[in-house]
Formats: C-alpha cells, structure tokens, sequence
C-alpha cells in the first residue's frame, strides 16, 4: 500500500515508522516546509493518505484529498464544528474519508466499556460523572478529542448529563472534562463516578503512541477500495 502522509510531526513519524514496518510504502510526506508539494498530481500516487495537523488546515487538507480521489485517513481534532460541511464535501466527491479521534484499539475498546458503564448508571443520579485527561504540552487542542467522544458517550446513554463543560463545575447537569498539559504523557484518560459512599473509576494510560500509529494505518489498510464514509467501529468490526 502506497501511503500520502499529510503532517509529519511525532505521529506522523510513528505512522511513517509502522507503516514501512508492515512493509507499506511512503510516496509522500507533506510539511508546511513543502507545502507545494501537497498538490493533485503527487496525491495520486498514493493509494491512502494519513492526516495528522492541526485544527486550522485539516478541513482543507481533508478537500484537497477528496479532490484528488484519494481515500483519506483523519486523526486531527478540534474541527468537528465543520463535520457538516466534510460530510457534504466527501458525499459530492464520491470520496473515502475514516475520522477517528483516537486510532488506538485500546482506546476504542474503552470508548464502548465507557458507553456501557454510562448506561449502567443511568438511574444512579447520586453519582456525579467527571473526566479528566492529560497530554503532553505540545497538544493543541483542550480537551482532547478522545475526552470529547468519551462525553458524548455519556451524554447518549446517562440523562444525569445535559452538556459537557471544559473545567470544574457546580452544576450537576453538566459533565466537567478536566485537561492537563503535561510531559512526556503521550495520553490518558480517566472517568469518574464519585457519590459519598463510593466511587468508581475507568482509565485508559496510553504508554507511547505506537497504538494510535498501529490503528491508523490499519484504518488505511481497511480503507482502499471502499468509498464512502467510516469509523474505527467499522475497521474492527464492534
């Protein structure tokens, strides 16, 4: 498989790394060094591309690749305010685009266990719900994009929950996502049901970033030949 790597910082290295591990070829590797580079002509050399930037150029990067007809792979966050319009983009292009918050198969395991623990407490209204995560300092976006799927999980399957809220909060309608910044942690994330008699509490610590690598380019992998648009539930088929 021939991969168009869009974004070559620390994930776009571990992908890179992975990738011609499992002896997948890198055909392109765009940077705003070589921004020029990032055009119809090189993309469709690649059978797949990967996208890891930032919150500001992933839309357009995403459009440039629906152009070229290439399936696409997204790992970025903090644009899900513009899903709408991708959808729409993608939908017109007869394009292929899988967007994840987190590759990790752990993680996604963790988002159903999340899910289900929701619904289990649904009629436990004296347990107050809280998330916590921690990064590293070079991580743009607060809260992170896993933080966000994880809220969205409760509020779909707990009534306790109407909103989230980035920070602490007294009002016990909304569910309080704490972010810290902190080296080297490559990600965790912790979600809390405390009353005052218990608490219970799932985590999810990731230990380096060879499992979000390892589940992008298995979206990739599952990705050629298919058109339309996808999740990590469908690449590992929960």
């Amino acid at each position: 498989m021939k991969i168009a790597l869009i974004g070559y910082g620390k994930m776009g290295k571990a992908i890179e790394e992975i990738a011609i591990k499992n002896g997948h070829e890198i055909v392109l590797k765009i940077t705003s060094q070589n921004i020029a580079d990032f055009n119809v002509e090189n993309l469709q050399q690649a059978d797949v591309a990967i996208e890891f930037t930032n919150p500001h150029s992933a839309v357009d990067n995403l459009k440039k690749c629906f152009d070229a007809n290439i399936p696409v792979v997204c790992g970025s966050t903090g644009w899900l305010h513009q899903w709408q319009e991708i959808e729409k983009y993608c939908t017109e292009k007869n394009g292929t685009f899988l967007f994840a918050s987190n590759f990790s198969v752990g993680v996604n395991i963790f988002f159903e266990l999340n899910k289900k623990l929701a619904a289990l407490m649904n009629n436990r209204p004296e347990y107050n719900i809280s998330i916590e995560e921690i990064h590293h300092t070079q991580k743009k976006d607060a809260p992170s994009g896993t933080a966000i799927t994880l809220a969205e999980g409760i509020l779909n399957n707990n009534h306790n929950k109407e909103k989230w809220v980035l920070g602490e909060t007294e009002n016990n309608t909304e569910l309080s996502i704490t972010s810290k910044r902190i080296d080297p942690a490559p990600g965790t994330h912790i979600i809390n049901y405390n009353s005052s008699i218990d608490s219970i509490e799932i985590k999810h610590t990731a230990h380096n970033r060879i499992g979000f690598a390892s589940g992008a380019v298995l979206a990739a992998k599952f990705l050629k030949g298919k058109k339309g648009i996808y999740e990590m539930k469908d690449v590992l088929s929960f």
